[in-house]
């Protein structure tokens, strides 16, 4: 057989088999559109939505806070433990991760003490959640007491600290746990500095949602425009905040890491 004739015969080929797929998913050929690999890994759940899967990276799981220490120096963390509860001490400061994360699952739950009525806007039950920390700045996950308690709708619970209100207030009566669970995708740079991507955030409180793939603008700022620097991986900070009130209280913070696909 000439090459020619090969030639054509294998176009002829390809085009029936090409030909063929197409018709099996005009026709309905379930088969067409399956996708077998790349298997996703098998893990274990924890027994409730609350507990840390077998993947996770237990942060505080009621007895030490050896994951942390105290942001001002790196010494170690000096917040009170006590009965699998981890307390605010905001005489030694802030506390933030040994460990610094990029992409991640987040679970916290917090507590707001009672009795705080006496506190108003800000000034009661005041702490946050930066989700990324480089030393100076961050980005802020609101956490303070907006039970029956007005303020500035960008500075409330489930807020992205000047920046995002939540979608709704879902906050429960002080005294009560409340839960965070946190999608965080860290934003991504160009060689020069410059933003390829902005970070992400999917926050859910109470199991309701509050901020849904919400992009942050920049770091958090108490006063000003936010803007990025740009940063790799980072700890995660929790905020002695200096308000009035007594300091509320932490328990169960857990993570996964999560990679891009």
């Amino acid at each position: 057989m000439h090459r020619h004739t090969l030639r054509a015969a294998a176009l002829a080929l390809s085009a029936a088999l090409v030909s063929h797929s197409a018709g099996a998913q005009a026709a309905g050929d379930p088969k067409a559109t399956e996708v077998w690999t790349p298997i996703p890994k098998i893990l274990t759940p924890g027994a409730t939505g609350a507990d840390a899967p077998n993947d996770a990276i237990v942060l505080f799981g009621g007895k030490s806070v050896d994951a942390w220490v105290t942001a001002s120096d790196k010494s170690p963390a000096k917040w009170t433990v006590a009965n699998g509860v981890m307390t605010v001490n905001k005489k030694s400061g802030d506390i933030m991760t040994k460990r610094s994360f990029r992409d991640y699952q987040l679970h916290l739950e917090w507590r707001i003490p009672p009795g705080l009525e006496k506190f108003v806007g800000q000034e009661r039950g005041n702490s946050g959640l930066y989700l990324a920390f480089n030393g100076e700045d961050g980005y802020e996950l609101q956490i303070v007491d907006s039970y029956k308690n007005t303020t500035y709708v960008n500075g409330q619970a489930a807020s992205l600290y000047k920046q995002t209100p939540p979608l709704a207030n879902a906050m429960r009566k002080p005294g009560e746990w409340q839960t965070y669970d946190v999608v965080f995708t860290a934003p991504r740079f160009k060689a020069d500095g410059s933003v390829e991507s902005p970070g992400y955030v999917t926050a859910i409180h109470n199991g309701v949602l509050v901020q849904n793939h919400t992009a942050l603008k920049g770091f958090t700022r108490y006063t000003g425009a936010p803007e990025y620097k740009a940063h790799g991986a980072l700890p995660i900070l929790l905020q002695a905040h200096g308000d009035p009130s007594p300091p509320i209280s932490f328990r169960n913070i857990w993570l996964r890491e999560l990679g891009r696909r």
